[in-house]
Formats: C-alpha cells, structure tokens, sequence
C-alpha cells in the first residue's frame, strides 16, 4: 500500500482536476475582472511542469504583488497525505477488479498505458474505475518528465504565505474526490475508456498542452482540454468542468461585490472556451479583460 499512496499523493496534486474575445500572447494568459470596489485576477495554471521553464512573467508578478489574497481550487494543495484515507476508502473494489470490469481490448490498452506507473496495471485492477482513469492520467506527465510537485499552484502558495496574505480554495479536497467516486458505475467507466482510447496520444497531447499554456494559446487550450471530451462524455463533461466552473464563478462574482485585490488560480481548462469562468462572468454581465 505503500506504493498506492505515493500514486495517490501525485494524484491529488493533479485533481486539485477549462470567454471571450480573446488574443493570443507569448505568456501564460491572465485576466482582470473588476467590480465596483473589487479586483480580480483569473490566471489559469498547469499542475505539473518542468522545472527548466520559467512562467512568471511581469503581469503575473503585478497581480501577485497588488492581490491581497490567493484562491486555489483547493487551498491545501500541498497535504495531499490528509485525504489518503478517503480516496483509498472510496476509489478500492478488491472484490470487483477492472478486469471483470473491461473488455479483453480494453485490458491490453490498459496494460500498456499503465506500463510507465509503478506497480503497472497490477496496482490498477484493484482500484474503482474514476481513480484507476485518474492514475492513468499521471502517466504521460511521468513520460514528458514532468513533475507534479513543481505544478503552478505549488509554486504560488508558498509566495503568498510568505508574504502573510491568506490562501483559500473554492472547493475542499474531500468535495474534488466525491466529484469522481460519486459518479455512477457507467460514468466512471467512460471515464476510465475516456483516458485508455486517448492514452498512445496522451503523451503529445500533454507537451502540447503545456506548449500552449506557456505560449497563451487559449483557443487550443480549449481544443486539448475540453472539445473532445465535450463531445464524445458529455455528461462526464457537465459535471466535471460545466459544474465545478459554475461554482467558481459564482464565489467570483461574491469578490467581486467586496473589496481588495483576489489572484485566481485554477487549471487552466477552466478559463477557456465557450464553458469557462471568463465567459461566464461576461454572460452575468462582467467585463473580462486579457491582460
């Protein structure tokens, strides 16, 4: 189990797992929305990078400086060990392995997305299908080399304690784990062939994810992060990105109704296309400006 809860810690990092006219530029994108005495920064993150490419820009170290608050998806992001009991409580059938559960073209595909994780599809059969998908999804982030533990929000927590402004999170990590672990049986198998059907591309797809959110590129951020998956799971898509982001904007607009400076940083998926938190604010009315 030891090995299961160092996959799980990584995994958290991950999970803690999308308006406009908007241009691109050759940065990571940030936006300003302000209310009548209130500023706030959305600056959409990656939760794994490498540590040879810098991301701070002087836009994002303005906003860092004015905001007087940081908010995360989830504000402890760095104790992933406090959520261990919980997810190995809800994501482990021993009694109904993924191998009773997948069809013998899905188990090859399985084993040989899970060849890079240790423990290798081994480890996986004996988890629920939401966290098996959610441990393939480490997969080509270990591949391309890239390091949950140097994820943006790891990076900007420690900036903002530092200088004494408070880190808070719109949603806990308990309520991240149930977003998955709640899912039907269904749901959390089309989950699971949602990551196998992608995993000989995944690794490409990541380097260019992260090509893109260091260049601005919110357009193909949106294409990588959520057309597919828009399309093909819809439903998943609704309660995994529309809802959640539903729920960011709406603390948003609370800020936005009080005082001070606030920096926003979730994924970045959540920031881009017809679904994400800038387009949302605009529809309630907001104006949402690419800095």
């Amino acid at each position: 189990m030891n090995l299961l809860r160092r996959l799980i810690s990584s995994l958290l990092l991950l999970c803690a797992v999308a308006g406009g006219a908007l241009r691109a530029a050759a940065e990571p994108a940030i936006w300003v929305v302000k209310g009548p005495h209130a500023k706030v920064y959305l600056f959409g993150t990656i939760h794994a990078l490498d540590q040879n490419h810098p991301w701070h820009s002087a836009k994002v170290d303005a906003a860092i400086q004015q905001s007087q608050s940081l908010w995360l998806e989830v504000p402890n992001v760095d104790d992933a060990a406090s959520m261990q009991p919980l997810i190995m409580q809800l994501g482990l059938d021993m009694a109904h392995p993924l191998s009773s559960k997948l069809t013998p073209e899905q188990m090859t595909k399985l084993n040989k997305a899970a060849a890079s994780l240790p423990g290798g599809s081994g480890m996986l059969d004996m988890m629920k299908p939401w966290l098996a998908g959610m441990m393939l999804s480490l997969a080509p982030v270990m591949q391309a080399g890239y390091d949950p533990n140097t994820g943006v929000e790891l990076q900007l927590k420690p900036e903002f304690t530092k200088a004494n402004k408070p880190v808070k999170g719109f949603e806990t990590m308990e309520q991240q784990i149930h977003y998955f672990a709640d899912m039907s049986d269904k749901a959390q198998l089309d989950f699971l062939v949602s990551e196998l059907d992608d995993s000989d591309s995944a690794v490409d797809k990541f380097k260019e994810l992260v090509a893109a959110w260091y260049s601005g590129d919110v357009a193909k951020l949106d294409a990588l992060n959520n057309a597919e998956f828009r399309e093909k799971y819809p439903d998943l898509f609704q309660l995994l990105v529309v809802k959640r982001n539903q729920n960011f904007t709406s603390q948003i607009q609370d800020l936005l109704k009080g005082d001070g400076v606030s920096f926003v940083a979730v994924g970045a998926g959540h920031l881009v296309g017809k679904d994400g938190v800038p387009s949302m604010l605009e529809k309630q009315g907001f104006k949402v400006t690419r800095e």
